[in-house]
């Protein structure tokens, strides 16, 4: 197990600034995600943490060990990748057994390493196949096999359920989460896929741009965002967020009627709300109207997009709701769970 600091660290490939001075403390134990776009310098940091990158400036601790110049091999971590990185020429069995066959463990104590690996995320009948005989779960869940089997220090892992359909990805991600609490290993997750890292997370690292925007518990980064990068990025669907002119009781969109709302501050400022926190409700009762743009039914929930001047903006409601296109429904947006971010800067605005 492992305590791992980042700390001011920064990574350059030639002229492009890719992670820039960086800290981050990531906890035994701690199943920590690094969140973001793509291009935003979290498969770089990833791979400096396992030393298959060096920094540029700035220190990589382990244990409070500056290990920057300790190889990859003598870090102690498993790594898991997109594209899995099984041997072809070599059987389940193999494939799970060979970091133990680097480090010369006896065979009949890698039998049962190996054994119990594939016990744990059910492979055991497939130990003699070969990987092009294994569907893509069950090649993702020997990828995961062969970094369990010698119980690392640390598992790091990059977008690990990428090449996977829905219906995997679900499956994949509770025996990720799983392994990760069984085993207690501090755990390290890349990914671009805000549920991943909302249902797997214990805190999450919003990344962009080499920065963190934010740090934080999955459930304070989608309810109190810091800023207007973090609120469009976190939420399935995304948060509204609506470009308003606003005064000391009012606000407009391009097109749209004056709103009495009371926002933080006059100006440009952008609106946030989420589609589920929005109500439809009856002629006169609402803040706004709106024709239907698109009607969604989602199974638990439908989407409905609206459209008022040039803006489209989405509501979630019941599941018995039915609506057409062009229809006119009118809106309440909820007092107390609006945004308000400066629109020049994008920064979170409080009341």
């Amino acid at each position: 197990m492992a305590l791992i600091e980042l700390k001011s660290l920064d990574k350059l490939f030639g002229q492009t600034h890719v992670v820039k001075n960086l800290n981050l403390q990531i906890t035994d134990r701690e199943f920590l995600v690094l969140l973001g776009p793509s291009g935003c310098g979290k498969t770089t940091t990833m791979r400096m943490i396992a030393g298959l990158e060096q920094p540029s400036r700035g220190d990589i601790l382990f244990d409070g060990l500056r290990v920057n110049d300790v190889p990859t091999q003598m870090r102690d971590v498993a790594m898991v990748f997109q594209n899995y990185g099984l041997y072809p020429h070599m059987n389940v069995y193999d494939n799970i057994a060979y970091p133990l066959k680097l480090q010369k463990v006896p065979a009949a104590q890698r039998q049962m390493l190996v054994s119990k690996a594939a016990d744990r995320v059910g492979l055991q009948p497939y130990l003699h196949r070969m990987p092009r005989e294994l569907s893509g779960g069950q090649r993702q869940r020997v990828a995961l096999a062969r970094a369990i089997v010698r119980n690392p220090r640390v598992f790091l892992m990059d977008e690990p359920l990428s090449n996977l359909d829905a219906k995997l990805r679900v499956t994949a991600r509770a025996e990720i989460k799983n392994l990760s609490e069984e085993l207690g290993v501090s755990t390290i997750y890349v990914t671009h896929d805000q549920v991943e890292a909302m249902t797997l997370a214990h805190r999450v690292a919003v990344m962009n741009d080499g920065i963190i925007q934010q740090l934080g518990r999955p459930e304070d980064i989608y309810n109190d965002p810091a800023n207007l990068f973090v609120a469009g990025f976190i939420g399935s669907p995304a948060m509204n967020l609506l470009k308003v002119q606003a005064t000391n009781s009012t606000v407009r969109w391009q097109g749209s009627p004056e709103i009495k709302l009371t926002p933080p501050r006059a100006g440009n400022l952008v609106m946030g709300v989420r589609a589920e926190d929005m109500q439809l409700t009856g002629d006169g009762e609402g803040h706004i109207s709106a024709e239907v743009f698109t009607f969604e039914l989602l199974g638990d929930s439908t989407m409905v997009n609206l459209k008022l001047a040039d803006t489209v903006f989405s509501v979630k409601a019941d599941k018995d709701l039915r609506l057409s296109r062009g229809e006119r429904v009118h809106l309440r947006l909820p007092m107390d769970r609006l945004y308000w971010f400066d629109a020049a800067s994008g920064e979170r605005l409080r009341d």
